[in-house]
């Protein structure tokens, strides 16, 4: 379905099922050069099990029009605005890679509105290689390519991620070159990654937080190692929070690699 947030049309994914905002809800954000369709499993599921999705695309990125953010600020300004246009009053946030930074400082500035926070594949602070910064700008192909060989601990998908034979590989380069083409302004590929790189508030935020959050993490991770998120899971511990941890032999791309056990874990964690 299609709001209009900040004055701009936004695309949001709703797992085949009509929008109730009298139901509870799920936003969930998609991460670097990737759009709703990652969630696919995940989000069709809950949208057939008693939840509203909102799997959106953010700013600038494939169907959704606006300014790509520049920042993990910006864009959690964005997810606030879109909560306001679908009429939400309280949902739960789960986010991939940036939008895993995204989630958090969302559920940092909406406080009690955010019943449940889920970050898939996280790490704080999120820096990025100059190398990559550099080949993202200059040479986005060979950018994506080794985004793609470093996310992946398999080239062979299970049955249940978008069919049996796929080849997740290629999928995920065909849908990076389909995300930053779908912006002919701006290359949302290097405006993505200096935002995960630039983002200095993770510690702040994670204290701000009132809600249960769960870290989704990827034992074999090589973009968001896993020990890179244990300074913000200590810090959770520490100040009180309820935290779930959980770890799955996957890299970064949880949605298809473990898409059954990502899903149980995301669906265990919100009921």
């Amino acid at each position: 379905m299609y709001l209009s947030v900040n004055g701009a049309k936004t695309y949001c994914y709703t797992g085949g099922k009509p929008f109730d905002a009298g139901k509870p809800t799920a936003v969930m954000i998609h991460g670097v050069l990737h759009d709703h369709s990652v969630w696919i499993l995940q989000s069709r599921y809950l949208a057939h099990h008693g939840w509203n999705v909102l799997a959106v695309d953010l700013p600038g990125h494939s169907r959704s029009a606006g300014e790509a953010p520049a920042s993990v600020e910006d864009a959690a300004g964005f997810v606030a605005a879109l909560l306001d246009a679908a009429g939400v009053q309280r949902a739960a946030l789960v986010g991939h890679s940036w939008g895993s930074l995204i989630a958090l400082e969302t559920a940092a500035r909406l406080g009690d509105r955010i019943s449940h926070l889920v970050l898939v594949g996280t790490a704080y602070p999120m820096k990025v290689s100059q190398a990559l910064l550099d080949a993202s700008l200059h040479e986005p192909e060979k950018a994506l390519k080794m985004i793609n060989v470093f996310s992946r601990s398999t080239l062979a998908a299970p049955p249940s991620a978008l069919g049996p034979g796929t080849w997740v590989y290629g999928a995920s380069q065909a849908l990076g070159r389909r995300v930053l083409a779908s912006n002919s302004q701006v290359n949302v590929f290097h405006r993505g990654f200096l935002a995960c790189d630039h983002y200095a508030n993770g510690e702040q935020a994670l204290q701000a937080i009132t809600c249960p959050v769960l870290f989704l993490l990827g034992a074999k991770d090589q973009m968001t190692l896993a020990k890179n998120a244990e300074g913000l899971i200590s810090l959770a511990r520490a100040s009180g929070k309820t935290v779930k941890v959980l770890k799955l032999p996957v890299g970064h791309h949880h949605m298809t690699e473990a898409p059954e056990a990502t899903l149980a874990a995301i669906r265990a964690f919100l009921a």
